[in-house]
């Protein structure tokens, strides 16, 4: 696996080689340097921890100044674990948008845009309960029945109803690298990527 972060600009189209349009999200990706190597024999695993995007020093805990100093990096406002990374890196190596290339398939983690307090239409696409008729007045996007009567006396858990919705971690799947601007750390992967403008997002790549 490998993987790099990055920070969601917004999307645009391309023209491809036959001459389609095709929609895709600019990410800013990189440069990422290597803040910590996870190994078998001291952590049970084996890992390695990119940081993206500086910080001031005022706003860094002790034991991350630390932890940067031995890595001879200034502090990161990301970090984030990629398990089995198939690079050799060691400490303070820079990685960028080099380790991919245009055409294969990555997945993108990200933030879903956060819709606060919503009902069921809306959180789960209900179509609620039936016609505004014989003077049903505002069953238009209601619920309906969420269980049984004496048996089984509860919810059960999972019951899809109205709740917080977005805001939590969202994988979008085997998007199509269709451009790599290495030059500038500009990533474009075909269609959407969650989460708002401006937000962080972790690109991965399984072989």
């Amino acid at each position: 696996m490998l993987g790099i972060i990055g920070r969601k600009v917004g999307m645009t189209s391309v023209y491809s080689e036959e001459g389609k349009n095709v929609p895709v999200t600019v990410i800013e990706a990189g440069p990422c340097v290597v803040t910590e190597i996870r190994t078998e024999e001291k952590d049970g695993y084996t890992a390695v921890q990119l940081g993206f995007e500086d910080k001031k020093e005022k706003h860094t805990t002790k034991a991350q100044m630390g932890q940067f100093k031995k890595a001879g990096v200034t502090p990161k406002k990301r970090l984030v674990e990629f398990r089995d990374f198939e690079k050799e890196v060691e400490l303070g190596d820079e990685i960028n948008l080099e380790i991919l290339e245009e055409g294969e398939f990555v997945d993108v983690v990200g933030t879903s845009k956060g819709k606060g307090f919503q009902g069921v239409v809306k959180r789960h696409g209900f179509g609620g309960v039936g016609q505004r008729t014989h003077g049903q007045h505002n069953r238009e996007r209601a619920p309906g029945s969420i269980g049984a009567a004496s048996y089984p006396s509860r919810v059960f858990k999972g019951m899809r109803m109205a709740g917080r919705a977005g805001g939590a971690r969202v994988k979008a799947q085997n998007l199509e690298v269709v451009k790599v601007l290495a030059d500038k750390n500009l990533l474009l992967v075909k269609g959407s990527v969650p989460g708002a403008n401006g937000s962080y997002v972790i690109v991965e790549r399984w072989n």
